[in-house]
């Protein structure tokens, strides 16, 4: 008679991966959560249809809770010895380059409302999905499958889906009775808003880059990002010192929330760019519209329509084409 007898360390090796998919799962959770969140929290923040506070004094905390939380990590784990000398300027400067990528994107982001409506925006923004890929498949030497650039697709015309049922039909038919039509985009504005997605894409594969191609500790890298994060948005937030609003003026405790999930966000963000990749992250961006939506539905009486719907069953199609 013949024992059949199981490699050792096949059931724990198996045991692993299965707790690293659900480490993974709550991970994305979590980030679609706090993404879909952002939107309907901001809107309860406002009075009188106004936001009370700074929001360049926001982005500055985000990003001061970021290196707090890095170098907090950094001192819990023993990695202090990197910080007794001066790291040396070429291993920092590559880090310096995302924050003025996003600081760019953010200043674009205000320009380009003058050259479009934000429904146009909105749907036009979602042009960054496709620039994303391209840099992922070109800079990354990433090679995608036929089934995941139609999934990228699928996602991509999932946005505008969604974007274009958020819109007011009422709106759009009252639009000749109006002064102007509700939505408008020119020929500059198409430009800006090209130009945002190639930025957009550019810095979360440029991230992803200079995180896997260095060898040090996540908390180490977060660390040398949010130093220059802090550095250029407090510039920007000296910048606009002759605001009407004082630095904490108008904070509540959602506000105070915000600031802590936009941190969470970040963090976690950098824990996606190094172990997985910046795909990974349009999924998560494209499913948080779905929850925005639903908390919006739930806590700010959004009416969702039947074409909600087809959105959802789209990202999910991607995400099976694309991972399966």
């Amino acid at each position: 008679m013949m024992i059949g007898i199981q490699p050792v360390g096949t059931s724990s090796r198996a045991r692993r991966q299965w707790v690293k998919r659900i480490q993974w799962g709550v991970l994305l959770v979590l980030m679609v959560l706090i993404y879909g969140s952002h939107a309907p929290l901001i809107t309860l923040t406002k009075v009188d249809g106004q936001v009370p506070f700074n929001p360049s004094s926001c982005v500055l905390m985000i990003e001061l809770a970021k290196l707090s939380v890095s170098l907090a990590t950094l001192v819990l784990t023993g990695g202090t010895a990197a910080l007794r000398a001066p790291p040396p300027l070429v291993l920092v400067a590559p880090y310096a380059v995302p924050a003025i990528l996003y600081a760019l994107n953010n200043n674009l982001i205000v320009l380009m409302q003058a050259y479009m409506d934000p429904s146009s925006y909105q749907i036009l923004s979602n042009l960054k999905i496709a620039s994303t890929a391209l840099l992922y498949s070109v800079c990354l030497g990433k090679r995608l499958r036929a089934a995941q650039w139609f999934a990228l697709g699928l996602l991509m015309g999932a946005g505008v889906c969604h974007s274009y049922s958020s819109l007011e039909i009422g709106d759009l038919e009252g639009a000749d009775a109006e002064e102007g039509p509700r939505l408008h985009v020119t020929a500059w504005g198409i430009f800006l808003v090209l130009v945002y997605c190639f930025v957009s894409g550019l810095a979360a594969v440029y991230t992803e880059r200079v995180l896997k191609s260095q060898k040090l500790p996540l908390s180490l890298q977060n660390l040398y990002l949010y130093v220059f994060g802090v550095a250029i948005n407090g510039l920007s937030s000296l910048s606009s010192v002759a605001s009407e609003k004082s630095f904490l003026e108008g904070y509540s405790g959602a506000v105070w929330v915000i600031i802590a999930g936009q941190a969470a966000n970040g963090l976690l963000m950098s824990v996606v760019l190094k172990h997985g990749s910046g795909i990974t992250r349009l999924f998560v961006i494209s499913c948080s519209m779905l929850v925005n939506a639903l908390l919006s539905w739930a806590t700010l009486g959004l009416r969702l329509t039947p074409l909600f719907l087809l959105p959802v069953s789209m990202i999910g199609l991607a995400a099976y084409l694309y991972y399966i």
